[in-house]
């Protein structure tokens, strides 16, 4: 491997590489997630999902994408044309990037991941708010009411909910010293007889439930789906969406449900630890396990009213993620005393 990386151009060749096989897995990936949905929703609702196109409906998706892809994609007249192509492309290309610096495990001194930088977090963080542009500005140059007022309501839940999303973390980072995502899963301890990996949700819970209920609210997922609320405001930022741009935007909101997923299961769950399963499978079991989470909770819970998200962004979560990050530091600061 260090030939490789003496040579630029050989060094470049397998980043390409490691870039289009990233791509290829997470746009697969999150295609299957979409049927992993459907099929789940289905047996909780105690009907059938997909199961006429294909095996198990598994080609249902194909046929969706066949559909969508040579379906007619309408723009709206006095909407602000660039604006309206750009929007979904932001989606997308946000929601992408962010697996640049994901690490998907370490196995046999193979490293799969295609970034180790040791900011990690935060450009996945930067990079999860660019969503919300992406909607605000697909919103505004829809030259819609319901689609403003679904693009406005979006930047309200991001501010909302970013500021606990972050603190939530904090405590974490505290612990282990580093905001490089690969430190965090490798951190160690040391307890009697056991010295090695342990997930962070053993020291960090609360923080954990703090994560979980703000990305839900950050990936605009039901019961925190308020920018969308069809029985509201149609279809919110996505009414004049069709076609290709619809998918783009589709796709970028499964994207990241799995970004999500997998932060999750780096900075709570241990990421590619889990006994004797080979590390990259371990991950991924890990990441279909939030995932199914996230389908239990639009499958049970009913959308919250607006008021009411406001108020559980900003009375209860905020607070509390402020609590948790003072007892972290004051729980160090007497241990290291």
């Amino acid at each position: 491997m260090s030939g490789i990386y003496n040579d630029p151009i050989g060094h470049w060749v397998v980043v390409v590489v490691a870039i289009a096989i990233l791509l290829f897995v997470v746009l697969t990936a999150t295609a299957y997630t979409v049927w992993f949905e459907r099929v789940a929703l289905g047996h909780i609702q105690r009907r059938p999902g997909p199961n006429r196109v294909g095996p198990w409906g598994l080609m249902q998706l194909a046929a969706d994408g066949v559909k969508l892809a040579f379906k007619e994609s309408f723009v709206p007249a006095k909407t602000e044309r660039t604006l309206f192509v750009v929007a979904p492309c932001i989606a997308v290309a946000a929601a992408f990037l962010a697996w640049a610096v994901i690490p998907i495990g370490l196995w046999y001194n193979v490293q799969y991941w295609i970034a180790d930088i040791n900011v990690g977090v935060l450009l996945v963080f930067a990079l999860s708010s660019l969503n919300v542009y992406a909607i605000v500005i697909g919103g505004w140059a829809s030259n819609n009411k319901y689609s403003l007022l679904g693009g406005l309501r979006s930047a309200a839940q991001l501010i909302s909910y970013e500021m606990a999303l972050g603190l939530a973390l904090v405590p974490t980072f505290m612990i282990v010293g580093s905001l490089r995502l690969r430190d965090i899963v490798e951190y160690t301890v040391t307890w009697g007889p056991y010295h090695g990996p342990i997930p962070l949700i053993l020291l960090t819970p609360i923080g954990f439930v703090i994560y979980l209920i703000a990305a839900v609210a950050e990936t605009n997922r039901a019961p925190f789906d308020l920018p969308e609320a069809e029985q509201e405001l149609i279809g919110g930022f996505l009414t004049e969406y069709s076609g290709l741009k619809f998918v783009m935007y589709y796709l970028a909101e499964y994207v990241n449900m799995i970004t999500v997923s997998a932060l999750a299961a780096l900075l709570f769950f241990g990421g590619w630890y889990l006994w004797f399963v080979p590390p990259v499978l371990a991950f991924l079991l890990k990441i279909v396990l939030f995932l199914f989470l996230y389908i239990w909770l639009r499958g049970t819970f009913p959308r919250l009213r607006y008021d009411m998200l406001m108020r559980l962004g900003w009375k209860v979560l905020l607070p509390l993620a402020i609590v948790n990050v003072i007892v972290t530091g004051t729980i160090l600061v007497a241990s290291q005393g």
